[in-house]
């Protein structure tokens, strides 16, 4: 009988419960040899280190400590760093890459919420739903929909920035409707975004285009401040610009001007900084509808991470490859 790999939890403890539920909890312990009271919120106590000296199998989640070289020293038997969060970034090492470990990521899980918020926004940008209820909130004026031009989601051009994994998401959930779909990514080919269900478009000239624009590419260096003042402009009079990326893709200053004078909208579940100060006009301009960063994975939601996690243990154990692996090459473009 093939013996069951030892696993460690390596998180904020107060994370637990909130990914795990106690069924997912159990699973893990019966494909595995591991204590769920035991988690590594540093690895150099005597009773982690002795531990990770046998683990083969790395649970991570928010507040893992960085996966360096001195600590994989201490775990010769390690194979494979399953992550019940997001990006890997803040403790997969050059380290890591090095040993040949496997990496994987339950960002596929968070991509969903994320997703979801955003096709909701879409929907609702294009019916008008933002900027008729705060003219319905102010004139007190019944004004049916029908009789508003412009107003309606057939036919109604949408732009997605990122095929990133919620941009992918997104443009799946989008397939239902009779909207016309655009794509800009320049890591994406004309086919590849046909094959999404959009066409693909130059940034600028997808800005020029859409009526309604959802930014979900990764917050990278060369994405710091790409919705910039000049771009921001290219948007066409009325247009809904949603971001639940990450806030610095958006030049924030240029953002609120160009709302502050009505002639665009905005849907910001994330902004820069974030969170926003108490003073910021984004709070009172009624061009804005503004969330706290609730898209990504929030309450019941969270179990998908920790579902996610088992899904993929189950996969390690039976031998079987892994559904989200992560690759080194990835994460320079990646968030």
């Amino acid at each position: 009988m093939v013996q069951r790999p030892v696993a460690l939890f390596a998180m904020r403890s107060r994370h637990m419960a909130e990914v795990f539920t106690p069924d997912v909890l159990e699973q893990i312990c019966r494909l595995t040899r591991v204590d769920p009271r035991l988690v590594a919120e540093r690895f150099n106590t005597p009773a982690i280190s002795r531990v990770l000296a046998e683990a083969e199998v790395l649970i991570t989640g928010w507040g893992c400590p960085p996966l360096d070289a001195v600590t994989l020293a201490a775990a010769p038997r390690l194979r494979v760093v399953l992550h019940a969060a997001g990006t890997v970034k803040a403790h997969i090492t050059q380290a890591c890459w090095d040993r040949g470990l496997l990496v994987s990521s339950a960002a596929a899980a968070n991509a969903i919420p994320v997703a979801e918020y955003a096709l909701a926004a879409i929907l609702f940008a294009g019916k008008g739903v933002f900027t008729l209820r705060e003219r319905y909130r102010d004139d007190r004026v019944f004004t049916p929909a029908a009789m508003v031009p412009g107003v309606g989601n057939f036919g109604r051009r949408v732009g997605i920035i990122g095929a990133s994994r919620t941009g992918r998401r997104v443009l799946e959930l989008l397939r239902p409707f009779d909207l016309d779909v655009h794509l800009a990514d320049p890591y994406v080919t004309e086919a590849e975004a046909a094959g999404l269900g959009a066409t693909l478009l130059p940034l600028d000239d997808l800005l020029r285009r859409c009526a309604v624009v959802s930014v979900h590419a990764p917050a990278i260096p060369e994405t710091h401040g790409m919705l910039s003042a000049e771009r921001i402009a290219l948007l066409p009079d009325g247009a809904v610009l949603i971001n639940t990326a990450r806030g610095e893709i958006v030049d924030t200053a240029a953002l609120t001007a160009e709302v502050t004078t009505g002639r665009i909208s905005t849907v910001l579940d994330v902004t820069h900084p974030e969170p926003v100060p108490p003073t910021s006009p984004l709070f009172d301009l009624p061009g804005v509808f503004l969330t706290p960063h609730v898209s990504g994975s929030h309450g019941n939601e969270i179990h998908r991470l920790g579902q996610c996690v088992l899904d993929e243990l189950s996969r390690f154990v039976a031998g079987r490859p892994l559904a989200h692996r992560i690759h080194e090459n990835e994460l320079a473009r990646s968030a």
